[in-house]
C-alpha cells in the first residue's frame, strides 16, 4: 500500500484508532509510530477532519479521535477525504490537435474514470473496523 503514502498513513492511523475509538491521540505520537513528520500527520488528519471522519481537540490533553464509530467509516470515505485519485484521468490535460491523440486520450480517460468508480465502489464495501478485526485475527 505504498502507492499513495497519504492514503497509507490515513488508513494505518485510522486502523489503530478503530481499536480504541474514544482515545485521543497526539500528532507527534502518530508521527513517531508511522515514522514520519508530525506536520505531515496534521495535514492528512486535517483532511480527515474536514470530511467528518476525525475530531481534533486543542490544548494540553488534546489530539485526534474518531468522529464516528469505526463501523461507519469505509475505506472509500478515507480515500475520498484525501481528494487524490489513483486511477482517474488528469482533468488539466491540454486538448490535442492530432485526432489520433485526441481519440486515444478520450478513450483512455473514459476507461480510467470507470476504473476509478469501480475502485471507490469496492473501497466502500469495507470499513476500518473490519480491517482492525482482520489485524487482530492475524496477531
Amino acid at each position: 500500500m505504498k502507492r499513495n503514502s497519504r492514503l497509507s498513513l490515513a488508513l494505518h492511523t485510522l486502523g489503530h484508532m478503530a481499536g480504541q475509538p474514544d482515545r485521543v491521540r497526539k500528532s507527534a505520537d502518530i508521527a513517531a509510530h508511522a515514522g514520519t513528520n508530525p506536520v505531515v500527520v496534521r495535514r492528512v488528519l486535517g483532511s480527515l477532519r474536514q470530511a467528518g471522519l476525525l475530531v481534533s481537540e486543542a490544548g494540553h490533553a488534546g489530539g485526534w479521535r474518531l468522529a464516528r464509530p469505526p463501523q461507519e467509516i469505509t475505506l472509500a470515505d478515507v480515500y475520498l477525504a484525501l481528494d487524490e485519485r489513483l486511477a482517474a484521468p488528469d482533468a488539466d490535460e491540454e486538448p490535442h490537435d492530432c485526432t489520433v491523440a485526441h481519440a486515444f486520450h478520450h478513450r483512455v480517460s473514459t476507461v480510467m474514470a470507470e476504473v476509478e468508480q469501480s475502485l471507490i465502489h469496492k473501497l466502500g464495501a469495507t470499513t476500518i473496523f473490519e480491517i482492525r478485526e482482520t489485524a487482530e485475527d492475524v496477531s
